[in-house]
């Protein structure tokens, strides 16, 4: 029998930590005015360039550099929405941004899948280029967890080279009645087809419009420059409505400065020239902010998402966006690690809470390890347990009468037990407690929590049947690809 899916569960926080004082914040943010005025931002595009020089920037058509005062920049800041409506196929699954409610996605993009021993994945438990099929398992299993507001597509449909991010969208939409963000649609031909994919699955413009099913990431290129293809679809998603995001992923020591400070104003410069981009384009365009650097090893060279300083970096980036006015999309697990366990525990619970408590309105990063490059399917669990737990905590705590219990410690009184209480029974019934971990097996003590993730990722696959998208809007997505085939490939 299926399962019902079970609600959207965001982290609720009762109270706000502020890492950086007032006076910090402003010398950040002066300090991306003085390179977005005196250093600049290349946009290889002439689009790009056409809109800022239309609008006072400093434009140099030969270098494709944009210098943008710092007036400008304010002025264009000015007009983002702080918060805005975020659409699913299904309507109990819409949300709206707001302060003190965070709304969390997976990881994306990744590029290798670690096989699980279950009747839809073969039992390898191999390493293998990520498909398509990937894309719709794990949208499926994303459906179901309560941890899971919106699906970003966790890893690349390689089976489609050619247009693997429309497919990508298609396995998305197919699998899940929750609201879809794609990081790979890097052009503008693919960000029309995208869109108009999006209002099949809203069923018309105006519902796409209000109720957007989908939305857009796009990274930047550190150091201060931008992606063609990124921008022209950045124009195209925000021309029709669909919520548009900036990352950077700036990398200290190696493409931005050696300092946290200097890596943090180096990518916001890079991020808030995209925004104001968008903004002089689209006035009031739905449009986020999102800063996930990186830190280089010394020794290695290698790429560190989860260093011992790089949970600072997405908690500033949250404050330093709601500085500027918008809102934020926080990185807060993409481990390291290269399997599940303590590595990847560690580098997500501190992070999630941090940017839970400055107040990030939306958080990626769930069930991909190697610095966002791996799936393991179970790590979605395992990554939803430490979810739940920091759900819960930052929650606060209930000081009402009924939870001081007063009037039944009176009646238990010294050396007495409160099993029998009817307050204990249904309190009791409240509590929330993991189904990961301190799970008896036979013979005596407890079962390997990831050996229990793993059958329940079998179990979902199993159990929980996502709605199916209607037949006739299954047709129109693939005739939209099969066109896409023809032109873009």
């Amino acid at each position: 029998m299926p399962v019902e899916r079970p609600a959207i569960e965001p982290l609720r926080t009762t109270y706000k930590l502020q890492l950086l004082s007032g006076e910090q914040l402003d010398q950040l943010q002066q300090a991306t005015l003085r390179i977005l005025e005196d250093v600049g931002v290349k946009f290889p595009s002439v689009k790009a360039l056409a809109i800022f020089a239309d609008h006072g920037a400093q434009v140099d058509h030969e270098t494709q550099i944009v210098k943008i005062p710092r007036d400008l920049v304010r002025k264009a800041m000015a007009t983002v929405p702080r918060y805005f409506q975020v659409g699913a196929r299904d309507p109990s699954c819409d949300f709206h941004l707001e302060d003190g409610v965070t709304y969390f996605t997976t990881d994306g993009c990744g590029v290798e899948t670690i096989d699980v021993p279950n009747p839809v994945w073969p039992e390898t438990r191999q390493r293998q280029p990520s498909c398509k099929a990937d894309v719709g398992r794990m949208a499926h299993i994303a459906d179901y967890l309560s941890s899971i507001a919106f699906y970003w597509p966790m890893v690349s449909a390689q089976d489609y080279p050619a247009t693997a991010p429309l497919h990508e969208l298609d396995a998305s939409f197919n699998n899940t009645v929750k609201h879809v963000q794609t990081e790979t649609v890097m052009d503008e031909p693919m960000a029309r087809c995208a869109v108009e994919m999006a209002q099949v699955v809203a069923g018309d413009e105006a519902t796409m419009r209000q109720r957007p099913p989908l939305s857009s990431l796009i990274c930047t290129i550190a150091p201060l420059a931008q992606d063609v293809g990124g921008m022209e679809s950045a124009l195209v998603f925000a021309e029709a409505g669909l919520p548009v995001g900036f990352m950077s992923m700036a990398n200290t020591g190696s493409t931005a400065p050696a300092t946290p400070a200097g890596t943090v104003v180096l990518a916001d410069a890079e991020i808030v020239a995209a925004m104001a981009l968008i903004q002089m384009a689209y006035p009031s365009a739905p449009v986020y902010h999102s800063l996930m650097p990186g830190m280089m090893h010394p020794r290695t060279g290698a790429y560190l998402g989860s260093a011992w300083e790089g949970g600072l970096f997405n908690a500033v980036g949250v404050e330093l966006a709601h500085t500027w006015g918008v809102p934020t999309l926080a990185g807060s697990f993409g481990t390291d690690a290269q399997v599940p366990g303590w590595q990847s525990a560690t580098e997500a619970g501190a992070i999630l809470l941090l940017c839970a408590l400055c107040g990030a309105e939306t958080g990626s990063g769930m069930g991909l390890l190697e610095s966002c490059t791996l799936l393991y399917p179970e790590a979605i669990l395992l990554d939803t347990d430490i979810y739940h737990r920091v759900r819960i905590n930052a929650a606060g705590l209930d000081t009402s009468l009924e939870a001081l219990a007063l009037e039944v410690i009176k009646e238990v009184g010294p050396r007495g037990h409160f099993l029998k209480q009817r307050h204990t029974r249904d309190h009791m019934r409240q509590r929330q407690f993991s189904d990961l971990v301190a799970q008896p097996k036979a013979g005596g003590g407890y079962r390997d929590p990831i050996e229990v993730a793993r059958e329940k990722v079998d179990w979902i696959l199993e159990h929980h049947q996502p709605e199916p998208l209607d037949e006739a809007k299954q047709a129109e997505l693939k005739r939209i690809l099969e066109a896409a085939e023809r032109e873009l490939s």
